[in-house]
């Protein structure tokens, strides 16, 4: 992934609504979720959850299929990993990450 690819990703996480839109379609699998039951779920309105997943589509987070008078948006599971890629390349210093870098929730739980 490239540094601009990365940007744009981030920037269109780093908003409550999108967030939560792309969490919903993440646990929902490759399958996704139609667009009116994307909205309801998230309680925003549709005009809103479009522009919404627009800012994820442009950033390559998310695909539309349509089958029929509905539209099934999804995760783009490839983007987010080459995302985690990006964001953990050269992780600890290009030495073997130890359990003191594993996710703070893992270590509470330890």
């Amino acid at each position: 992934m490239e540094h601009e690819q990365a940007v744009a990703a981030l920037a269109a996480l780093a908003q409550d609504s999108r967030l939560a839109v792309y969490r919903v379609l993440v646990q929902a699998g490759p399958e996704g979720v139609a667009a009116g039951d994307l909205a309801e779920r998230i309680g925003i309105p549709p005009n809103t959850l479009s522009f919404h997943l627009k800012t994820l589509s442009q950033a390559n987070l998310v695909a539309a299929r349509h089958a029929g008078r509905f539209v099934y948006y999804s995760a783009n599971y490839d983007a987010m990993s080459a995302l985690l890629g990006f964001l953990g390349d050269n992780c600890c210093g290009g030495r073997p990450c130890t359990p003191s870098a594993a996710p703070l929730r893992s270590r509470r739980q330890a």
